[in-house]
């Protein structure tokens, strides 16, 4: 049966201070879709334990994580925001679809792959990573997806996982919908090294919340043209990663004119990199100011949470009593024990 209201879902891991590149790929469209989709947003702690962590650490970057949600424009008021943790039936969901998943497509996965090849010894929980994925998404019977064009492998693996589960248990009635994507419109965001997708793990990033001194000393040094090694030097601007990021922080006209100025040589990459750092600031510091709002309300974080895994969890409870129940499992309530 199809839900009356368009919903969708969509989490991000705490596992570092969230950066421009979270936003431009994925917070900026959540901020949008929210007013036009049923919307989950998920803080989602389980999958950043798949790498060693420390807990009080984890802690704190899931309240900084929700911190920076609110701030970037995630409304609780319109929007469920909540902390994976904090629903059990994501896990327990996770588990039954790990027994209808096939080890060979867990195997092929892109992220597993590569991920893989960088561990000397690879976790259980990095390989059933998807499953998990595709439980968060289903548990909520979620129409469609927000990704980045890197998570398109997770997100057709979640609705073969639908196809298959409702073939073998409902299969004249469907219960799962198949999630479509809903993709950011947002290019990949490189670092500012320029040497692969910008992350808080590799120092190659820009906090949503640092101070502008901070942005700066951090912009000031970033790679550009690497063929332009002189001011007068001509650039090309496309294959600059700076110029890129005026696509994201600045008017088109902008965007026009340091293409223009860069390849005329009108403009040194410093003059660039100031305007950069000035579209920038327009929309990081308004998130700053909220920021500082929200932490000068003690417990307002934990209640906006609280509030939306109560919601979360109306939702899950309902999705796996009907699941346990085609499935000839125990309903939530427990089967009454015997009794001689």
């Amino acid at each position: 049966m199809a839900l009356a209201t368009p919903r969708v879902f969509s989490g991000i891991q705490p596992s570092g201070e969230l950066h421009i590149g979270n936003y431009l790929g994925a917070i900026q469209a959540w901020v949008e879709i929210q007013h036009r989709y049923e919307s989950f947003f998920c803080v989602v702690d389980y999958h950043a334990i798949t790498v060693p962590y420390a807990p009080p650490e984890l802690r704190t970057r899931t309240h900084e994580a929700a911190v920076s949600l609110l701030a970037a424009g995630i409304d609780p008021s319109v929007a469920t925001l909540f902390v994976q943790s904090a629903v059990p039936e994501h896990t327990e969901l996770a588990w039954i679809f790990n027994t209808i998943t096939p080890l060979g497509e867990l195997e092929r996965q892109t992220q597993f792959k590569d991920k893989a090849q960088r561990q000397e010894s690879v976790a259980a929980g990095l390989l059933n990573y998807p499953v998990l994925q595709a439980a968060d998404i289903l548990l909520y019977r979620a129409d469609s997806v927000p990704v980045g064009e890197d998570q398109v492998q997770h997100l057709e693996l979640s609705r073969e996982i639908a196809r298959r589960w409702n073939a073998r248990f409902r299969p004249d009635s469907p219960y799962f919908p198949e999630p479509k994507a809903l993709l950011t419109p947002t290019r990949r965001i490189m670092g500012l090294d320029g040497s692969g997708k910008m992350s808080k793990s590799t120092g190659n990033s820009v906090g949503l919340l640092e101070p502008p001194d901070d942005i700066w000393a951090k912009l000031r040094p970033a790679v550009t043209d690497p063929k332009r090694v002189r001011r007068t030097d001509p650039g090309t601007p496309e294959v600059c990663n700076i110029y890129h990021l005026h696509k994201a922080f600045n008017s088109e006209a902008t965007v026009e004119l340091v293409a223009e100025r860069c390849r005329t040589a009108g403009w040194g990459c410093i003059e660039c990199k100031q305007t950069l750092f000035e579209g920038m600031e327009r929309t990081l510091a308004p998130m700053r100011a909220r920021a500082a709002d929200i932490r000068s309300r003690p417990g307002h974080v934990e209640e906006v949470l609280g509030d939306g895994a109560a919601t979360a969890r109306r939702v899950a409870r309902e999705t796996m009593r009907e699941v346990k129940a085609v499935m000839g499992l125990a309903a939530e309530a427990g089967l009454r024990p015997h009794r001689p």
